[in-house]
């Protein structure tokens, strides 16, 4: 009976380097092949059996390859089809068109207008600039947190549907979920199928949520601007707007802390052609303490990441230490001045000894402050007894932006 072939699910195959990474677009499954071994699937791939493949290894390469090893090897990255089964449609990615004009030359030519204008707007008056005070728009502490927490949700979608739609201009599935970070609601993209794209064309769906977010701040500068009162003060809109954009900037310098999965990281990992920088170097980093401190059992096997990554890994640590570097800028000069103003409110209209208006909105706002630290609590206690009962799982070929 003829040698049945192996059949495998249609795969990308994207150069990089000395290496080539093979994947499945449908599923977000990844692997790092050296040029033989990917040579070797290709063929395979083609609809040689594993005899002819290992025969044609052996005449091009000199040297004979386990094909079986090879074939479990495939099988537990998912890329081999069972035989009964039958092959994934490949379905239309929606919505590429209006990537294409999102990220088309004359969007990029408003972007630049808007960037300008604020630019132009600023050298006019510097009140515009980002400042911690500008949170608070009116006097009213809840106001403020009910705007400025609700009003994140729209500008924080923005900046996701740029990643989404970044890689659905490319015809990639792209895609967003909704989950929460404790008690706060956040919104996920997946970009798994970036793998199957050459490395230059990944940097701007990672850079599309900071482009995102440069046109909404600088949206929000000029608003403010073209709002102003007849007396040169800014209107309630305005207001709100600056508001709004402080946050916009905050969220744009949290992309600088480099020691998180941030969309800058991924930057850096993509022209530093690594696979996965930050569990690589964070490994290394740990392995080296455990090893000065004689703990050689806490060691973890380095040789699940990449010659490369190790190597480049060996050398993140000036990145890491900027990226502490930076949230303690941020901490300095925006998070603690915030806090000092927010407390100092409170403690002024709790303790004036009037009942009115004022005091009720401090009582409330304080109030609901607490109550999320205690639900923040609760839920991160839950959450640690949820995974310590919970067996372990290992999940392969999956990689989240944040």
């Amino acid at each position: 009976m003829p040698e049945p072939v192996l059949e495998l699910h249609e795969l990308s195959f994207v150069p990089e380097g000395d290496e080539v990474v093979v994947g499945r677009l449908d599923t977000g499954s990844y692997a790092v092949f050296p040029t033989d071994g990917a040579e070797l699937l290709r063929r395979i791939s083609e609809g040689m059996t594993l005899s002819q493949a290992s025969a044609w290894y052996a005449d091009t390469f000199g040297e004979p390859v386990d094909v079986d090893e090879f074939a479990t090897a495939l099988t537990e990255l998912g890329f081999v089809r069972e035989s009964d089964s039958e092959p994934r449609p490949v379905r239309a990615v929606k919505l590429q068109r209006l990537g294409r004009v999102l990220f088309s030359p004359a969007a990029w030519v408003f972007y630049v207008f808007v960037v300008a204008s604020w630019a132009f707007a600023t050298f006019r008056d510097i009140a515009i600039l980002p400042h911690p005070s500008q949170i608070f728009f009116t006097w009213s502490l809840v106001i403020v947190q009910v705007v400025i927490t609700f009003g994140q949700f729209p500008l924080l979608f923005l900046h996701e549907g740029f990643h989404i739609l970044a890689g659905r201009r490319l015809g990639l599935p792209t895609r967003m979920g909704v989950s929460n970070r404790l008690t706060y609601i956040v919104f996920e993209t997946e970009l798994n199928g970036l793998m199957s794209v050459p490395r230059r064309s990944r940097y701007l769906p990672f850079f599309a949520g900071m482009v995102c977010d440069a046109v909404v701040f600088c949206s929000l500068g000029v608003t403010a601007e073209l709002t102003r009162m007849s007396n040169g003060s800014f209107s309630l809109a305005g207001r709100i707007c600056l508001a709004l954009a402080f946050t916009v900037i905050m969220r744009m310098a949290w992309q600088f802390q480099l020691y998180l999965r941030t969309d800058l990281y991924y930057v850096f990992a993509s022209a530093l052609n690594c696979y996965d920088l930050h569990d690589a170097s964070t490994a290394l980093l740990r392995n080296r303490i455990w090893r000065a401190l004689g703990r050689h059992d806490r060691l973890v096997d380095e040789q699940q990441w990449t010659d490369h990554d190790r190597k480049v890994g060996m050398f993140y640590g000036p990145f890491i230490v900027l990226g502490i570097f930076i949230i303690i800028l941020i901490t300095i000069f925006a998070s603690f001045p915030v806090v000092r103003e927010y407390f100092t409110t409170i403690a002024h209209n709790l303790t004036t000894g009037s009942f009115g208006v004022r005091f009720w909105d401090a009582a409330f706002s304080l109030t609901f402050n607490i109550a999320q630290i205690v639900a923040l609590i609760v839920l991160s206690r839950r959450k640690r007894r949820m995974m310590a009962s919970r067996k372990p799982r290992l999940l392969a070929g999956k990689a989240d932006t944040p």
